[in-house]
């Protein structure tokens, strides 16, 4: 496989114990798009955060990641096989998947080798899905002090591919026909311990 740039490796415990999962409504509507709910490939699974959530509708969920230390933290599944493995590298059959998923993890694809598989294994009528996360928000104390870490304090060791995320993947090219959908969000209580540690699980503090 080509050398992909590992940022997580090193914290995958803390991205395991600290990142937040995702709405399982979304991962419902995204099951409710699908004719069929046989497989699903979770692309860029990390700890299987998303994978998890589609197991509730999947007969099969196959989760690859290019980290084999995140995939030693993921949660475990009887309808989940992980795989070490690329964005080009499902492993999976032609045409054989009903869903194809990437959760915070589309930036640091290389996207054409991405969408060549994705195009190979996605059943007629397939569907594929990618989304991501920006900055929590808290309150009208705790935001400011957010941003300036991540801008000033953090900034200069945020990876390019970052920006895709700020702009909320609005410019990524993406070559399927769109399905609109509603805007979603996410919520999630945490106390001042989670909260680091989900701050400690960025790439950029890892690289600072």
């Amino acid at each position: 496989m080509p050398a992909f740039a590992d940022h997580f490796s090193s914290r995958a415990a803390d991205y395991a114990a600290y990142r937040p999962s995702y709405p399982p409504a979304l991962v419902q509507n995204l099951a409710g798009l699908c004719a069929d709910h046989d497989l699903t490939w979770d692309a860029g699974t990390a700890n299987g955060q998303a994978a998890v959530l589609l197991a509730e509708h999947f007969a099969h969920v196959v989760a690859t990641d290019a980290s084999e230390e995140q995939l030693a933290h993921a949660s475990t599944h009887p309808r989940i096989v992980y795989r070490v493995g690329q964005e080009d590298g499902s492993g999976l059959a032609r045409a054989s998947a009903d869903l194809v998923t990437v959760a915070q993890a589309l930036h640091w694809f290389d996207r054409s080798r991405f969408y060549a598989e994705v195009k190979r294994v996605l059943k007629p009528g397939g569907v594929v899905a990618a989304w991501c996360y920006d900055l929590p928000r808290v309150d009208g104390a705790v935001d400011p002090v957010v941003e300036k870490f991540y801008k000033v304090r953090t900034g200069p060791f945020w990876p390019p591919e970052r920006r895709h995320v700020d702009a909320m993947y609005r410019e990524l090219e993406f070559p399927f026909d769109e399905i609109p959908q509603p805007a979603w969000s996410m919520a999630v209580e945490l106390n001042r311990e989670r909260f680091l540690g989900y701050v400690r699980s960025w790439s950029a503090v890892t690289r600072a």
